[in-house]
């Protein structure tokens, strides 16, 4: 397996388009001519969709950006993962139009646009899961799902049937059924033919590599240059992404690490995350996060603590594929909550272009501007390795290389300025605020300080 090339310079700006739009929080406050005019000509409600989307392409590429991760797009009953038609855009968000014009004028920015395919359950409005109820273990669709039928069925007599980790409104497809293979593989064809450049696989990790492996070459023989990242929360990362040939994985690990270590000033956490990153650079490049649609923002765990700038530092300067999750790179707050509605607060609507954004954001907008810049300079930077030069609770000097590249990076969490050894070789401080002396190897950092420092410019460009 070969992950495309363009893979290797895309940052994804990661939305959740149900809530970033506003739209309604279930399918059925939604009537299907929503979009559609009167016949007295005037338009129906305004609502916002897909094309709000089109306002904020401009503000991705801006930001330094490069890729649109999408979060559910397609017909769902709610929340977009319990979806109930997969060929059809979720009438809250417009229609397959909408799409179409979102997809083209993120192209003609260079934009990429992720999809996200939610292929280890589904609603229960979904035809084939409703179909089989209705005529029983005898019906076509009867074997796309793990029914428990009772031993004399009749019509309206509901069976048992396994759901994902508990969630009885969320059926759980059957991977072993060839038929449903053939469905996933015929969907995320469908949706590339019509732009998308690659899928997220939501839940990957509950579905048999088996299955994304036969799928996924069945895809790829059409498509050679589509994305394909798994959602793993655990396990054996490596041997999932060979066995299921999967482009990547969400590196949740690191994720945890960073957050956890930044917090409780302890980068002993985060060094031994950053060897298992190693590790895994060795099979494929990970996809790295601070924030996504199902966690606590970044900026509620650090912001009090004045070391947010720290964890988007360590995004951006570490090996792998990063995300930024919409509202982070302006500091929005949000807790992850487990009830009914929990992820609410971490799914907001955005305003209608980003001129009706508050000026509070601005500052760490700006940051996330100098930090991608740096990044896309160093592209390299994607595949790299890293080790660890100094180390204690509170005090951290890493080094980045590759073939002819280095970077260097030093973080000071105390509330007191520090000098800290680096390598002889960091001559030049390219991002942060650090006084170095050149060719001492020192190099002093204020309060709560970080620094990004490289070799000659010739080698890090």
């Amino acid at each position: 397996m070969r992950t495309p090339d363009w893979v290797e310079h895309v940052v994804w700006w990661q939305v959740y388009p149900l809530g970033f739009t506003g739209a309604e929080k279930s399918a059925r406050q939604t009537p299907d001519n929503a979009n559609d005019r009167h016949e007295d000509g005037d338009s129906a409600p305004a609502r916002r969709g897909l094309t709000h989307l089109v306002a904020w392409l401009d503000y991705i590429v801006e930001m330094g950006a490069s890729g649109l991760a999408l979060g559910p797009v397609f017909a769902s009953e709610t929340h977009g993962y319990d979806t109930t038609d997969y060929y059809r855009i979720d009438p809250r968000l417009g229609s397959d139009a909408d799409f179409d014009e979102l997809v083209a004028q993120a192209h003609a920015r260079g934009i990429r646009v992720l999809l996200d395919g939610v292929f280890n359950h589904t609603g229960r409005s979904f035809a084939p899961f409703q179909k089989a109820l209705e005529q029983g273990p005898g019906a076509t669709t009867a074997a796309w799902f793990s029914f428990s039928w009772p031993d004399t069925w009749e019509p309206g007599t509901e069976p048992g049937y396994e759901d994902f980790e508990g969630h009885h409104h969320l059926a759980a497809l059957n991977h072993e059924e060839p038929a449903v293979a053939d469905f996933v593989a015929d969907v995320m064809k469908h949706w590339l033919r019509r732009g998308a450049d690659g899928w997220r696989l939501d839940a990957a990790y509950a579905v048999p590599t088996s299955f994304w492996a036969g799928v996924l070459d069945e895809v790829r023989s059409e498509f050679p240059e589509a994305y394909f990242v798994g959602e793993y929360i655990h396990g054996d990362y490596p041997a999932d992404v060979r066995a299921g040939h999967l482009d990547s994985v969400t590196q949740y690990e690191l994720w945890k690490a960073i957050w956890s270590s930044l917090g409780e000033a302890n980068f002993y956490e985060l060094t031994a995350a950053l060897e298992r990153h190693n590790v895994f650079l060795d099979t494929f490049v990970p996809l790295t996060f601070i924030g996504n649609h199902d966690v606590t923002r970044i900026a509620s765990r650090l912001a009090p603590s004045g070391r947010l700038a720290h964890a988007l530092v360590l995004l951006f300067t570490l090996p792998g594929t990063p995300v930024i999750y919409y509202g982070d790179e302006q500091g929005y707050r949000g807790i992850k909550e487990e009830r009914a509605g929990g992820d609410d607060d971490v799914r907001p609507s955005f305003p209608a272009s980003p001129a009706d954004l508050s000026d509070v954001g601005e500052a760490l907008y700006t940051l996330h501007q100098e930090l991608i810049g740096l990044r896309r300079r160093n592209h390299w930077v994607h595949a790299s390795r890293t080790r660890v030069h100094t180390l204690s609770n509170e005090h951290l000097v890493y080094e980045v290389y590759d073939a002819g590249h280095a970077l260097f990076v030093a973080m000071n969490l105390e509330e007191n300025s520090v000098t800290l050894e680096i390598p002889a070789s960091a001559c030049e401080v390219l991002a942060g605020a650090g006084g170095l002396d050149v060719p001492g190897g020192w190099l002093t950092l204020p309060p709560k300080g970080w620094a990004i420092l490289g070799l000659a410019d010739a080698q890090n460009m």
